[in-house]
């Protein structure tokens, strides 16, 4: 089972207790009213959808029930760190750092 650490109660859940709640960190426009029909379509609907690590929302709906961010792989869908909403995005690690310290550990 898939444990999720949710930042707000301090503890790992289970995964069945969160919903995945589409890409992080996506800016709102100022006047939604003055967006093209492009540029709404490109804030409401196109999406990253990126291989490896991703920044993501989540809720956990039964729990707090509050939403947080999270930085997860989509390859191995293991979850390197989970945040509170509103903390500005960390910087991910570096893929080549960290195959040089996997490959150095003897891993």
């Amino acid at each position: 089972m898939l444990l999720i650490r949710c930042p707000y109660c301090d503890e790992d859940r289970p995964e069945i207790e969160f919903r995945h709640a589409g890409e992080a960190h996506i800016v709102r426009a100022d006047k939604m009213a003055d967006l093209t029909p492009e540029e709404f379509e490109r804030y409401f609907f196109l999406r990253d959808n990126r291989k490896g690590d991703v920044y993501e929302r989540w809720r956990h709906i039964h729990g707090c029930g509050r939403f947080f961010n999270a930085v997860r792989n989509t390859v191995t869908d293991r979850f390197l760190m989970t945040y509170k909403a509103g903390e500005p995005r960390p910087a991910l690690p570096d893929p080549q750092a960290q195959a040089a310290a996997t490959e150095g550990s003897g891993q």
